[in-house]
C-alpha cells in the first residue's frame, strides 16, 4: 500500500532532503510530493531537482521556480546571485521538469490540494489568481480590518490544502490546511508529512502532528527570510 510524503520547502538543500527521505523509509512504491520552491538560495538546486526526477517526485510551481522560468524564457526579469547560481545548475531535464509542474495538484485520494504559497480564502478556487497561489502569506478577514492575519486561518475547507512558502512563520496547523515550511535554507528544518494510502489529514492538530517528520539543516546558507 503506498504512502505519500509531502515536502516543504527544500531551497537546494539536497543533503537535507535526501537524509529525511532516508529517515522515513521512502520506497519506489510510494510517492513523494514536494510544496515547491526546490531551488534557490541554497547549495545545490541542480541535485534537489535530479533528485525529484529520479524519485518520480509531482511538484507544484513555488515562486522561486516561477522567477526562473520567466527568465529562462525571455521575459524582463532579473535574477540576483542566488537564482543565477541555481540556473547554472539546472540542466535541459531540469528545466523541462520545472516547466511542466502545475500551480496546484489535487490527491483525491487523501482529500488534499497542493498549492506553494496558498489560497485567498474570500475567492472561490475556480477564480484564484496565479500569482496569488505562489505568493500569498497573509490577508485581511474584511476590508475594514487593521491588520492581515494568515490565510490558512480563514480558509474553511474542503479540500485540505498543504503548502509551503511561509517560513517566518514556520509549521502551520490550522483546521483545513497545513504549512511545511520549516525553514531549512535560513538554518531551521526540513518538514515533511507521511500519510498512509488513503489517509486523510486528521483536523486535530496534536493528532496531525504525529504524522511530521524533520531533519535539521545542516547550516544556514541564506541570511534573510
Amino acid at each position: 500500500m503506498a504512502r505519500t510524503f509531502l515536502v516543504g520547502d527544500v531551497h537546494g538543500c539536497h543533503e537535507e532532503l535526501a537524509q529525511l527521505i532516508e529517515s522515513v523509509g521512502l520506497g519506489p512504491e510510494d510517492h513523494l510530493v514536494l510544496a515547491g520552491d526546490l531551488v534557490a538560495r541554497g547549495p545545490d538546486s541542480g541535485k534537489v531537482v535530479t533528485y525529484a526526477r529520479a524519485h518520480r517526485a509531482r511538484s507544484v510551481r513555488g515562486n522561486h521556480e516561477a522567477r526562473l522560468l520567466q527568465w529562462r524564457r525571455g521575459e524582463d526579469v532579473s535574477l540576483g546571485q542566488a537564482h543565477r547560481i541555481a540556473a547554472e545548475q539546472l540542466s535541459d531535464e531540469d528545466w523541462a521538469y520545472l516547466e511542466a509542474a502545475p500551480v496546484t495538484l489535487d490527491l483525491p485520494d487523501h482529500g488534499i490540494r497542493v498549492v506553494h504559497a496558498g489560497m485567498d480564502p474570500r475567492v472561490a478556487w475556480e477564480l484564484q489568481d496565479e500569482n496569488v497561489l505562489v505568493t500569498i502569506r497573509q490577508v485581511k478577514g474584511t476590508e475594514d480590518a487593521d491588520e492581515a492575519v494568515p490565510w490558512g486561518t480563514l480558509y474553511s475547507g474542503p479540500p485540505h490544502v498543504v503548502f509551503g512558502h511561509d517560513a517566518r512563520a514556520g509549521l502551520q496547523l490550522h483546521a483545513w490546511c497545513t504549512g511545511l515550511d520549516t525553514g531549512c535554507v535560513y538554518g531551521g528544518m526540513l518538514t515533511g508529512m507521511l500519510l498512509e494510502a488513503g489517509q486523510h489529514v486528521p483536523a486535530d492538530p496534536t493528532e496531525r502532528s504525529t504524522l511530521l517528520h524533520s531533519v535539521p539543516a545542516a547550516r544556514r546558507y541564506f541570511a534573510v527570510k
